[in-house]
Formats: C-alpha cells, structure tokens, sequence
C-alpha cells in the first residue's frame, strides 16, 4: 500500500511543462504514462548536453543504455526460448543477435519516435554519430521503464511496442547475407587489401560482445558488433558495405 501511496505522489505531482510534453510522449511510445519521470529525463538525455553532477561524472542516459542492454537481452532470449521450443542455442543465440544489433534497434527506435525525445547536441554531432544515438537511447528508455514499473512491465513493453509489430522473426531467419564476402570480393576487384582486427570485448553481463574493426589498405572504414567475432566480422563488413555503398 505504502508503494501504491508514493508512485500516486509522484504521479500527482505538478510537472513543468516540459515534463508534461515528455510523460505524454513516453506514454505514446510505451503506453502508459510514467510513475516517476526522473528516469525518463535521464533516459532521453545524451552525454554531449548533461551536466557534471559530481566530480566530473554526467547524468546522461549512458548508464540507463548499460540497464537497458542488459533488460533487453534477457527479455528476447525469454521470448525466442518459449516461441522456439526445439531450437538449438546456436539458432537462438543468432536470432537473439540479430533484433538487438545496432541497426535493428537504430530502425526500430525511428519508428516508434525516440528521434522526437532524445536530447543531443547538434552541433557536436555528425550524421554517422547518428547511427547509435537513437538505438542507445531506445536501450536507455526500456532501462528507465524498469526503474520505474520493474521488470514485468519492461518486459511486455518490449514484446507488446518492439518484438510483434517491428519484427518479423521469419523473414530474419531466412535472409542471412554474407557481408564479409561481398566486401572481400569488392577489395579483390579493386585491387584493395582489407584486414579484420578484433579491437575490444565487452562484458554485458548476459552476454560478452566483441567488436571488430575492418580496414582497407591499412585505413579504418567501420567497426560491427557482434557475441562472437565472426559475427562482429560480419557487422563490421555490412557497416563497411555501407560506408562504400555497395549494394546490400
């Protein structure tokens, strides 16, 4: 009773306007309005506009992306291991990575209007910065949701708002393209040499995550992502493809 109490406090509580403006939205992009808005504030600000609160230290959404990732992770793996009963870990594993890569979430993050809420500055930012920005924010957004209402809540937030109406987990499974060889083949007929180097490997707690930068003739062209290096190969190559728009 004591936490219905406080969540209505903080419900009822005068907002400025805009926080109004940002409860509504959030309430338009996951469904329900906010209990308490100062994760979503959070959520929804990138590092390049927060401000130092202690010692340096920025309230950005940086460590919401870090929550989220993780909340992510776990409620897709729960999704895909009840949808596909007989499948092998390798299969769910591969599935599992491809809905939460960079791209999917960038694209998925569009559609469902992160780019109306996320604050940045435009200034210090390029077009390519762009790529993760929304995708971040969108990890950052389902770790202010658990905050707010806990895991069940995040949870059905992405199945309801994510998995079911911007994935079609079919259509992923029968299209895997081999980016890594059509770059090869592209260095081969411009008489280019490209090289893979593993550059980091992140621990997400659910999971570790490799990246990999390719380059060609020795100049860095793009880095992928990926829970193995084969896959962070692959990323790597289809960002690369992008960056020297070929055809994908």
């Amino acid at each position: 009773m004591r936490v219905v109490k406080n969540r209505l406090k903080r419900y009822t509580k005068k907002y400025s306007k805009d926080d109004k403006r940002l409860a509504a939205s959030i309430k338009m992009i996951v469904g329900s309005k906010p209990f308490n808005i100062k994760p979503y504030q959070i959520a929804t600000q990138h590092t390049s506009v927060a401000k130092s609160i202690k010692k340096g230290v920025k309230e950005s959404n940086e460590r919401l992306e870090y929550l989220g990732d993780a909340v992510l992770g776990m409620a897709v793996a729960d999704y895909l291991f009840k949808k596909y009963p007989f499948k092998d870990e390798g299969f769910l594993t591969e599935l599992r990575s491809r809905i939460v890569s960079r791209e999917s979430l960038n694209q998925v993050a569009i559609k469902i209007g992160i780019p109306q809420i996320v604050q940045f500055d435009r200034k210090r930012k390029t077009a390519n910065s762009h790529k993760s920005l929304y995708g971040n924010t969108l990890e950052a957004l389902v770790g202010a949701i658990y905050i707010d209402k806990g895991y069940r809540k995040a949870e059905r937030f992405i199945v309801k708002k994510l998995l079911m109406p911007h994935y079609d987990l079919e259509e992923i499974i029968n299209t895997t393209k081999n980016y890594k060889s059509k770059l090869i083949e592209w260095t081969q007929k411009n008489s280019k040499i490209p090289a893979f180097e593993h550059v980091e490997t992140k621990d997400k707690r659910t999971h570790k995550e490799f990246i990999v930068q390719v380059s060609i003739d020795e100049k860095p062209i793009a880095k992928g992502h990926g829970l193995s290096k084969k896959k962070a190969e692959q990323d790597a190559a289809r960002e690369a493809c992008i960056v020297l728009s070929l055809e994908i």
